[in-house]
């Protein structure tokens, strides 16, 4: 099967990485999955969230939104009310960074990872987690350099990507016009041991079968497989 951009079923999109893309953050990346652009920045805070605080523990956390031209028409900015789908998103980023991140190495200070979606095309939510992972990693780096840090608390790599059902046809990282038609879809996080931080899938038009759902997953372990090499060769250049 040929896809409607050219891609094989099995094919991730054109994967970009511009490091570093902002000169201010402690760690950052522009990561883009063919048309879909996002932003990643890290930045790192000393202290906690009280719930924290003595403990000797660390933290991670993340912020996404979409730019109002992120889309086909311009959406509003979120000012004060975040939407449900955001905190959905921000939280699936925040567990999985922090699922690679050995709190009590990190000492009392706060990682926050910054995803701003500048051009939307399918699979932001995985582009951030791919590219949230980078930016955290550099920053990681730099308390490493720095010597705020003498041991690495990176306890593995992270990574996601979209797989589903479009016409009938198994696909692997599907952009807007194949997420917006599939017949099942699913967003995987895999750390790089091989076990998952989260599966995400559902059912658009028809209900899907575990056979179905077990090899949607080898599926996506290929690609993240990939990613996950992408990101080793720009962290290498970090």
């Amino acid at each position: 099967m040929v896809r409607e951009d050219g891609r094989k079923f099995n094919q991730l999109r054109k994967i970009k990485v511009t490091v570093p893309f902002n000169k201010h953050a402690e760690g950052s990346c522009l990561i883009e999955f063919g048309d879909t652009r996002v932003a990643c920045t890290a930045s790192i805070e000393e202290g906690v969230p009280p719930f924290l605080r003595n403990s000797g523990k660390g933290w991670i956390t993340a912020e996404y939104g979409m730019l109002p031209r992120s889309t086909n028409t311009r959406m509003n900015r979120e000012k004060t009310l975040t939407t449900g789908r955001t905190l959905e998103i921000q939280r699936l980023i925040g567990r999985s960074l922090r699922a690679v991140v050995d709190m009590n190495k990190l000492g009392e200070r706060t990682i926050k990872i910054d995803c701003d979606v500048m051009q939307a095309d399918g699979g932001t939510r995985t582009a951030s987690v791919t590219g949230g992972f980078i930016a955290l990693a550099l920053a990681v780096k730099k308390l490493l350099k720095d010597e705020v840090l003498t041991v690495n608390p990176l306890t593995d790599s992270v990574a996601a990507v979209s797989v589903g059902i479009y016409k009938g046809k198994q696909v692997l990282d599907l952009p807007y016009v194949e997420d917006s038609g599939a017949d099942m879809d699913m967003n995987v996080v895999m750390m790089g041991n091989g076990k998952f931080v989260e599966v995400q899938g559902t059912a658009e038009k028809n209900p899907f079968s575990k056979k179905e759902v077990d090899s949607l997953l080898k599926l996506a372990e290929k690609g993240i497989k990939e990613l996950m090499a992408i990101q080793k060769k720009y962290l290498r250049k970090g």
